[in-house]
């Protein structure tokens, strides 16, 4: 990690697997508005390099692009927290970089929309969960149950194994539910949920059809 590959400072400060996966994404909108040109390390080292030259360069380009962003809230195309993830990456990338605070944060922060406390998300309906179910694709069912009786996110699924799913029977040996452990490893974001019998029932379903068509799982 060094002056010459800023990139990897910033990736220092991500202790969570979703930060590390979240907030490069988010630095890269950044970069790409800015019109910086090559990979996201080339983008950064550039970046950093305008920065430390012109940091009043940073903070019209930022706030530009803030004024930008909340057009787009305003067409409905993105949240106001959305910005705010933007401006938290930006942020501590100077922070991991730089010495001093470059520009007047807070200034920038001003303009920062107030984001919501809530989603604008309803529970899905019966008729609508039996409409998704009826999709002729049998991975779509599992899907459907766990996520919507175990509460786990999207992201979720990228690290779910099967090793990580435990059915809990009661004495006659019937499954009564199952245990999840979610996001497995991460020291900060592990957590384990459960899920009815019902969806364990479709998960095992799917994982039988996967071993009967010789997949070693």
């Amino acid at each position: 990690m060094t002056d010459q590959d800023p990139m990897s400072v910033f990736r220092y400060a991500l202790k969570s697997s979703e930060s590390q996966r979240q907030y490069p994404g988010r630095f890269k909108v950044v970069l790409d508005y800015l019109g910086l040109k090559g990979t996201i390390e080339d983008q950064a080292a550039e970046f950093a390099k305008r920065v430390r030259k012109d940091p009043k360069w940073l903070q019209e380009s930022f706030m530009r692009f803030i004024v930008y962003q909340k057009q787009r809230v305003n067409r409905k195309e993105i949240s106001e927290g959305t910005i705010g993830n933007y401006y938290k990456a930006v942020k501590l990338f100077c922070e991991m970089n730089f010495d001093q605070p470059i520009i007047n944060w807070k200034r920038i922060a001003r303009g920062l929309p107030r984001a919501r406390k809530f989603a604008l998300d309803r529970i899905p309906r019966i008729e609508e969960i039996r409409k998704l179910c009826e999709y002729p694709d049998r991975r779509i069912k599992p899907i459907v149950y766990i996520m919507i009786s175990s509460g786990i996110r999207v992201g979720a699924f990228d690290y779910l194994q099967w090793k990580y799913i435990t059915p809990i029977t009661n004495s006659k040996g019937e499954v009564m539910a199952a245990k999840i452990i979610v996001y497995p490893g991460d020291p900060i974001e592990e957590y384990y949920t459960f899920c009815s019998p019902e969806a364990y029932k479709e998960l095992k379903s799917w994982i039988d059809y996967r071993m009967e068509c010789g997949e070693k799982i």
